[in-house]
């Protein structure tokens, strides 16, 4: 069996030394890891990560664990931001085109809005990179947080061509229906782990197997028991081992299909 980690911050400093993390990686079967920007200050590190592990002859376990990059902005970071950096984002990506996969993270922040009071930025920061996804013909990767309410109607206004991630999906299966028929895949990360996600849990239990991928977010989300601890992606067979607990097919279809999940969304398109 192969993993692929859907969400992984590679290049945040809680994740180093990033040599030994990758091997390890490598060594449990995770042969992919998508690295997701947050804000212009981290788009040159998560672009360069490729280029650093990818092509390593010398280090066969590090080739073998493949690196891919994103751009985006998420919705936590857009104190400072203007126009000028929604500029900036469009001319990297156009710059970068070969270098990405998806647009992300991007998305909008119910919670958040609650202490900065920005939603009409939120919105706008989103709508910008899902019209820049469908510019492209990429796939967006997408931050939710007690926001289904803005994000479904969103999604359907930009009707984009190749869907993308909801990242850390944690709702109802009515609310995953509705991303599902846009044409969105649900990253299934620790939340699966904590007794107090059931809505979540049942949801998942119900959905095909066909929109799920596999999912860290780490260093954040940790799972139920690591709480306090950096999390790791790593982590991703725990994450498959309580998802297959749930879930009535074998582990080897389970991992079967997530990974085919995977190339259809990002390699194939």
């Amino acid at each position: 069996m192969k993993f692929t980690d859907s969400h992984c911050h590679l290049d945040f400093s809680e994740l180093a030394p990033q040599v030994e993390l990758i091997q390890g990686c490598a060594e449990q079967s995770i042969h992919q890891i998508i690295v997701p920007s947050i804000t212009p200050d981290n788009w040159d590190k998560v672009l360069q990560l490729p280029a650093l592990y990818n092509e390593n002859k010398a280090n066969q376990k590090l080739a073998s664990c493949k690196i891919f990059s994103c751009l985006g902005i998420h919705p936590w970071f857009l104190q400072n931001l203007n126009q000028a950096s929604l500029d900036n984002l469009a001319d990297k990506v156009k710059n970068h085109k070969e270098d990405i996969i998806a647009i992300g993270e991007t998305g909008i922040d119910e919670v958040i809005v609650k202490e900065q009071a920005n939603l009409a930025q939120q919105i706008d920061f989103f709508e910008f990179q899902l019209n820049l996804a469908k510019a492209h013909n990429l796939p967006v990767i997408v931050h939710h947080r007690r926001s289904h309410q803005h994000i479904v109607p969103i999604l359907k206004k930009a009707n984009l061509n190749r869907g993308g991630i909801i990242h850390a999906f944690s709702g109802s299966y009515q609310q995953a229906c509705q991303y599902i028929d846009l044409g969105f895949k649900l990253g299934i990360g620790g939340t699966i782990s904590y007794p107090r996600a059931e809505k979540t849990i049942k949801a998942i239990k119900r959905l095909p197997l066909t929109s799920l991928v596999l999912e860290t977010d780490a260093p954040a989300m940790p799972l139920f028991g690591f709480q306090g601890q950096h999390n790791s992606p790593l982590q991703l067979l725990k994450v498959f081992e309580h998802l297959c607990s749930i879930r009535p097919e074998a582990p080897i279809e389970v991992s079967q299909v997530i990974e085919e999940n995977i190339n259809q969304l990002f390699f194939n398109g």
